[in-house]
């Protein structure tokens, strides 16, 4: 499958579309790394928290060792987690997760939250339980990420789920810009706003759970699921004889954005990655804004008494 690249601030190339790793399952995640180079993949998106670094460095490893792809062909993202927000923490934190993946640098470090938090128990299947929040200054924060870059261990650094007043206070302090801002992306909560705001800011977007992650765990019953079965969806599926996942990944796409949905599942890794040979319509974009209604999947409750808190701001 060829994915076109994005062209990022720094001059560096991002594959446009991209796996995410969380939940893989333990034992599952190297074997469906290996399974998504096969097909095309070549940006995955990772992070100290998932658990699962290690696994998918063996996969990456294995697929550079069999010849299929060089260090050079993959787009490796991990972040920084909230408890390694303090400065001195930062740079022990990055060359954790380089050596947990087997690499010589990480294409793409984030600053996982804006919000800082101390470990009391750690869950990665529930991260935020356990953890209690303190306030620390994020632009301090990003001060050693910079400094991650200056020493090689990262090529480029960005942020996840900063709302766009926490983005303007980064850019207000920063030495080095942000390449990319990753956020929920979904029919749901489609950001038009804050897209718009981060690339005024020449600041891509990435997108997780862009199709709403079913599988979430905190998942409760009468929450809102985005239905594949949906009769709007079905009926522009097969105007361009795709699957309903296919016309929801390519909308997201096509807010301009780079989705990394997540799945084990080689048919699906297949046919999820398989959206760029067709164009959703204008008429079909406003058939699918009819979703947006603000309904945030991933919403992070157990942080919302921290002041950095960033789903308070409505955009």
């Amino acid at each position: 499958m060829a994915v076109p690249l994005k062209k990022l601030n720094n001059g560096t190339y991002c594959p446009s579309f991209g796996l995410g790793t969380w939940l893989a399952a333990p034992g599952e995640a190297k074997e469906t790394i290996k399974t998504a180079i096969d097909i095309g993949y070549r940006l995955f998106d990772c992070a100290w928290v998932y658990g699962n670094e290690k696994e998918i460095g063996e996969g990456l490893q294995a697929k550079i060792s069999d010849g299929t792809v060089t260090r050079a062909d993959l787009f490796v993202v991990t972040k920084l987690w909230n408890v390694f927000h303090e400065e001195d923490k930062v740079i022990p934190a990055c060359k954790e997760s380089l050596k947990n993946l087997g690499l010589e640098y990480i294409d793409l470090y984030l600053m996982h939250w804006p919000c800082a938090t101390i470990c009391k128990k750690f869950d990665s299947s529930l991260p935020f339980k356990g953890s209690e929040n303190i306030e620390y200054d994020f632009c301090k924060t990003w001060k050693a990420m910079e400094n991650c870059v200056s020493l090689g261990l990262v090529k480029s650094i960005g942020l996840s789920n900063f709302n766009s007043e926490q983005v303007a206070r980064i850019m207000k302090s920063c030495s080095i810009k942000p390449v990319m801002n990753q956020i929920e992306v979904t029919p749901f909560l489609n950001q038009k706003k804050l897209i718009t705001i981060c690339k005024d800011h020449d600041i891509e977007i990435m997108a997780y759970s862009p199709l709403a992650s079913p599988a979430r765990p905190w998942a409760k019953e009468g929450d809102k699921m985005l239905s594949l079965e949906d009769s709007k969806l079905l009926s522009i599926g097969k105007k361009y004889r795709k699957t309903t996942a296919q016309v929801v990944l390519r909308y997201v796409y096509q807010q301009g954005t780079i989705p990394i949905p997540k799945s084990s599942n080689p048919d699906r890794l297949k046919q999820n990655i398989d959206i760029f040979d067709f164009i959703l319509s204008e008429e079909d974009l406003k058939l699918i804004d009819i979703f947006n209604c603000g309904t945030r999947i991933c919403h992070a409750e157990e942080l919302k008494d921290n002041s950095e808190y960033p789903f308070n701001l409505v955009e």
